[in-house]
């Protein structure tokens, strides 16, 4: 097994198998060092028939506590978002480009306080990410903020710049359609909640059109 300083997951991909098989192994994905101080990996989930796929950052404190992804305060406001835009959540996969919950304390017992993680750590966990693609194949990806599209498109990848655009770029080797937003998260840190929220409504509708 490689040291947890070679950054890769790719060691800890099963050979076969489906979304079931995948999501055994990354639970015992030790490709970063992220996986110490998490209580355990956080997947992605729905079906393997997913029309869209939605990838956000990294797991946040209650998904790290649950082992489901968005079903945190950001989760639910994403799942209105959706509904608003013409989505059905359930029939998106959910991912995030990182699997573990990455965080810092202001102080020991003290709430678990969201890090951003590296590039670096979004790059080890990208392989897994790949794999749910491959095994989706969605006919769109929704990536949710710059961390989750810099991991799928590099490091110059800008939300701004693109954000509300039907695009068509190559990801891991395959041409793949998508619409980059803000993160859900975003809106709720926002100064002016309601008008970050009808812009990633907005966004998210350039989505559902490009479904139609």
């Amino acid at each position: 097994m490689p040291p947890e300083d070679a950054y890769t997951a790719t060691p800890f991909l099963p050979a076969r198998g489906g979304l079931p098989a995948l999501r055994k192994a990354a639970a015992s994905c030790r490709g970063c060092p992220l996986h110490r101080d998490a209580t355990q990996t956080v997947f992605g989930t729905g079906k393997a028939t997913a029309r869209v796929m939605l990838v956000g950052e990294q797991p946040g404190d209650q998904e790290d506590r649950q082992g489901t992804p968005f079903v945190g305060p950001a989760g639910h406001l994403l799942d209105r978002a959706l509904a608003d835009a013409g989505i059905d959540p359930a029939e998106a996969y959910l991912t995030n480009a990182v699997k573990h919950f990455k965080f810092t304390r202001a102080e020991p017992r003290k709430r678990r306080i969201h890090k951003a993680p590296t590039l670096r750590e979004a790059t080890a966990c990208s392989p897994w990410l790949a794999a749910e693609l491959k095994t989706v194949k969605p006919e769109l990806l929704v990536v949710l903020g710059a961390t989750a599209g810099k991991a799928l498109l590099g490091a110059s990848f800008r939300v701004t710049r693109v954000r509300g655009t039907l695009l068509e770029e190559e990801i891991h080797g395959r041409p793949q359609r998508l619409v980059a937003t803000v993160h859900p998260s975003a809106v709720l840190r926002s100064d002016d909640r309601e008008a970050a929220y009808q812009g990633l409504v907005s966004d998210l509708k350039t989505a559902a059109r490009a479904l139609e």
